[in-house]
């Protein structure tokens, strides 16, 4: 018979070799699901009714920022389809209300249909040979993967609601006005696991930002023309045509203007990330370095794609539901008006000195919101497929149409009551 080593057999007694114990004395493994994001871990799980109201509550609360006077309305206002309330090309937060942002604030409507990132998208048409590339998240930059990840970045951002950690931010909604809400909400103890506070909290947010009378209402002139309860006049018709027409606005290229297969109306964005040159904002505090650069999708605000420089500059197409309630437009709120947006589109590469500065030899510096080296990175699908000299893919009367049917676009539309018949 072989003998075991005494130092062999010694580990063996401590270790593999001992018996199990009993299945009684076995502590039972918690259940996977315990760690996805969406499992219900509450004694009692609250309706969606209460977490709507909650996180309707939390988005109205100046308390929870450093200031005690910025909400998460106070950027994004219900009166301007969650959108920013004012002309600023980068809202102001930090302790005193005068930290500068580095991006213009979106809209928060109509998200709920918005994919998680992926690098290699695929359409959901039955077709996976085409790769739309790097798709989806929230964020200008696409690296929050939900809505309550999103809603974590702008309560700890020093520039805008400055809280220090989440347990910062579970302290200030424990010790003020809506503590008691909470609690009735999510349980007496919620408070007493800050992990747990700080998660619902955020799910709260969330499932507000779902609701769809507030944030996807669909009640556009657009969508009463779908539903056969209005038309677009000459002109928005005119303009539509244009929107979608490859030849010409070729923005339906990007901002999807049609039905679904699915019957689904259209969000006027497909998720993408692309980079079409945006000209840089001398007016954020944050490009008097003239060494930074705002890259989009490979930094600096996004970490984990810093080294695919093909992605450089690259930014979420947003969509253009209630476009003209904006005051600034693109990333960097670089422009004030729909008009001008629409001429640099169709003006960017046939009359570049329009629209970017001149280096000191007198050279026009086309793209000088990128390092030099990128220029491969940016989009010169139409209407950018054109060069200096020739005409631009609309003209000014063209451009108007567009214009006019973008504001079909924004919600709220009431048709107009048929004119009264004369009695007698």
């Amino acid at each position: 018979m072989k003998t075991i080593p005494p130092l062999l057999l010694a580990l063996c007694m401590l270790s593999a070799c001992q018996p199990p114990p009993p299945p009684e004395a076995q502590a039972a493994p918690a259940p996977a699901y315990l760690a996805a994001a969406y499992a219900p871990s509450l004694k009692r799980q609250p309706s969606v009714a209460a977490m709507t109201a909650m996180g309707r509550a939390m988005f109205f609360e100046p308390g929870l920022s450093v200031s005690g006077k910025l909400a998460c309305a106070s950027c994004h206002s219900p009166e301007h389809a969650y959108g920013p309330p004012n002309g600023l090309a980068v809202q102001l937060g930090g302790p005193e209300l005068k930290d500068a942002g580095t991006r213009a604030a979106p809209s928060l409507r109509y998200l709920q249909t918005a994919p998680a990132f992926s690098e290699h998208y695929h359409d959901d048409d039955g077709d996976d040979s085409v790769d739309a590339g790097p798709t989806g998240g929230r964020n200008w930059d696409g690296r929050a993967q939900s809505g309550h990840e999103q809603a974590l970045a702008p309560l700890l951002s020093p520039r805008e609601m400055g809280n220090r950690d989440g347990a910062a931010v579970v302290a200030k909604l424990r010790a003020g006005p809506l503590a008691a809400q909470f609690r009735q909400t999510y349980g007496a103890d919620i408070f007493e696991q800050p992990s747990q506070a700080l998660r619902w909290a955020l799910m709260s947010l969330e499932v507000f930002q779902e609701s769809p009378a507030d944030f996807y209402p669909y009640t556009s002139k657009y969508d009463a023309v779908l539903r056969k309860q209005a038309v677009l006049s000459p002109q928005e018709a005119r303009g539509l045509a244009l929107f979608n027409d490859e030849r010409k606005g070729n923005c339906a290229s990007c901002h999807i203007s049609q039905v679904s297969a699915g019957g689904a109306f259209p969000q006027f964005t497909d998720y993408g990330l692309i980079n079409i040159g945006v000209p840089r904002n001398g007016k954020l505090p944050v490009n008097a370095d003239p060494a930074f650069f705002d890259l989009g999708l490979c930094g600096p605000d996004r970490t984990d794609l810093t080294q695919h420089k093909e992605y450089c500059g690259s930014f979420k197409t947003p969509s253009l539901r209630n476009v003209a309630l904006r005051k600034v437009f693109f990333h960097n709120g670089s422009f004030t008006s729909l008009e001008q947006v629409l001429r640099f589109y169709v003006q960017r590469d046939t009359a570049p000195q329009k629209w970017y500065p001149k280096d000191k030899h007198g050279k026009v510096r086309k793209y000088n919101d990128m390092p030099p080296g990128m220029e491969a990175n940016v989009n010169v699908e139409a209407p950018f497929d054109r060069q200096p000299g020739q005409a631009p893919a609309l003209s000014a009367a063209e451009i108007v149409d567009v214009i006019a049917f973008l504001q079909t676009l924004t919600d709220g539309y009431r048709a107009p009551h048929p004119a009264q018949g004369k009695h007698g």
